[in-house]
């Protein structure tokens, strides 16, 4: 087995799945996703909050829907290792229960809980990796740098739940980046005062930067967003060379940090074409409310163009580090409908390309 090098956090939609899975298999060994569950209905959910009432109300429901969610996950893993954090169904406990039992005992995936659950899922997920024997990872989402009051409650929960060092993994989780010196002090905090509290199996720092807004009425031409959350793990390796341990790189890949709070609607109103430049994410928008097919299927070969037509664009005609780039090349280059592409395929081809570049650039191909 190969060591991952590389943690994205993805959401668990059709479109995140499908690009795992069709990642090629020297990329796709090298990585450990953490998959959360998306909600199934309701608003978005807060970060690290439990809402009041849970608005899933369905046990039936959620348990039709969430086997479907699982198996796809399960499908596109084959078998491999990583994560998958249920905070957003896992209090409708019987709706959740066979699938996180599949999870645990019949996938290479482990399961995840964290310091500000309810202890009775906490328990519930720590029995359920227990009966999987492949050990646990404990998220902890870190909006603020660390005190030690964080620490012992991170350490009572360890010791509560009987948890063994060497069979869990500690995912520390930064979410949206926004102030780089702050967001290293966050990490660098972490990392000295979590970090070194138990002999985890794993420590994996991780974070996303990817835009939250783009739009209006408005198309745009291709905008550049830098990539804080690649540029953080460069100054946190800088800032501890002789940390005692291998921190493991983690990113949102090609979406925003809070999009695994959101239910997926699977509907969209706009063309928006992602891509990942060694210090930047390359964005390039256009709406879409109310347009014919032939007119949608123009402009999102138009926007898919102008990132294929841009100086750091890797790849044309057969050529490119990943189907991502040969598939956008073919669709900025087609006419008509056929091949232009919907929301699915564009932010497939966003995650196939990102995670392949990632990979490449962690191991010094890139």
């Amino acid at each position: 087995m190969v060591e991952p090098i590389y943690v994205p956090v993805l959401p668990t939609t059709s479109s995140a799945c499908s690009a795992f899975r069709d990642l090629d298999p020297w990329i796709g060994r090298r990585i450990a996703p953490l998959w959360t569950v998306v909600p199934r209905v309701g608003p978005q959910r807060v970060r690290g909050v439990c809402p009041p009432d849970d608005p899933e109300t369905s046990e039936k429901a959620l348990q039709e829907w969430l086997t479907k969610r699982v198996d796809g996950v399960v499908r596109a893993m084959g078998g491999r290792g990583g994560w998958l954090d249920a905070t957003h169904v896992e209090r409708v406990e019987r709706g959740a229960a066979t699938s996180l039992w599949r999870v645990a005992t019949r996938s290479g995936l482990r399961l995840v809980t964290g310091p500000e659950r309810d202890p009775r899922h906490q328990r519930h997920i720590a029995d359920l990796a227990l009966a999987g024997q492949r050990g646990l990872g404990i998220r902890v989402l870190l909006d603020q740098a660390p005190d030690e009051a964080r620490a012992a409650e991170l350490d009572d929960m360890v010791r509560r739940l009987c948890l063994v060092g060497s069979q869990t993994d500690l995912l520390l989780d930064l979410g949206p980046v926004t102030d780089p010196q702050e967001a290293q002090k966050t990490a660098l905090t972490a990392l000295d005062l979590l970090g070194t509290l138990f002999p985890w199996r794993r420590v994996v720092l991780t974070s996303g930067a990817f835009p939250l807004t783009w739009g209006g009425r408005d198309a745009w031409p291709v905008r550049l967003t830098p990539r804080l959350d690649w540029s953080l793990h460069q100054a946190v390796a800088a800032a501890r060379p002789l940390y005692p341990r291998r921190v493991v790189y983690g990113d949102y890949s090609v979406e925003h940090a809070l999009r695994a709070n959101t239910a997926d609607t699977g509907r969209s109103s706009r063309v928006l074409v992602r891509y990942t430049t060694p210090d930047d994410f390359a964005t390039a928008w256009a709406p879409l409310d109310g347009v014919a097919r032939a007119e949608r299927a123009r402009r999102g070969r138009a926007t898919v163009r102008s990132v294929v037509d841009a100086a750091f664009f890797r790849g044309g005609g057969d050529h490119g580090d990943s189907e991502a780039e040969r598939w956008m090349y073919r669709c900025a280059h087609g006419e008509g409908p056929q091949g232009s592409g919907n929301a699915h395929g564009r932010v497939w081809a966003g995650h196939v390309q990102h995670l392949t570049f990632v990979v490449n650039q962690l191991t010094g191909r890139r």
